[in-house]
């Protein structure tokens, strides 16, 4: 018997997320000086802040380096950041084998072709809703957002819902004098 979207949810330990067109809109914007700038989003970096606190795992698995990631991930705490991982299996093994996962219990991220061996090796696979069609057709879920525009923060509240996580976080919330 398939699993259904909500038994595969349930399972996430981890979540893996590509970079560009996933944690940003895909734009890469070189200034006069040569200097790369991304265009992240608030709400998915909270999310992921949120995710961590909820004790979910999270990474990232990108094909290019760039400095304004290596900063964005510290800024954020992510668990662990594999750049220039291409192809990016390897490193999808490396973080299973790393911290003992299946691959029912991770959910990966992405948008384009150097994304579909790990999306179909995860046991949650999520196209962004700005994603290629190969990718979205191989996918469990697509996203209502797209990438850099809410998409990470969509499948946070997702995985945090259908887990009962919600309630707790937004009581905490509620409650937090600061």
């Amino acid at each position: 018997m398939k699993n259904t979207l909500r038994d595969k949810i349930k399972k996430v330990k981890l979540l893996v997320m590509d970079v560009d067109g996933v944690l940003t809109d895909g734009r890469i914007v070189i200034d006069a000086e040569g200097k790369e700038l991304k265009f992240f989003d608030v709400q998915d970096g909270f999310g992921l802040v949120l995710l961590r606190q909820a004790g979910i795992k999270t990474a990232i698995l990108s094909a290019r380096s760039a400095p304004a990631v290596t900063a964005r991930v510290a800024d954020l705490k992510i668990d662990k950041v594999c750049q220039d991982a291409y192809p990016k299996s390897g490193a999808y093994e490396g973080l299973l084998a790393e911290w003992g996962l299946k691959d029912e219990e991770v959910c990966f991220m992405g948008d384009d072709l150097p994304d579909l061996p790990v999306l179909n090796e995860a046991g949650l696979a999520v196209a962004v809703d700005n994603a290629v069609a190969e990718i979205k057709k191989a996918a469990d879920y697509v996203t209502q957002k797209r990438g850099g525009h809410g998409a990470v923060r969509e499948v946070v509240e997702m995985i945090l819902k259908v887990q009962g996580k919600w309630p707790r976080i937004v009581a905490d919330m509620e409650n937090s004098k600061v």
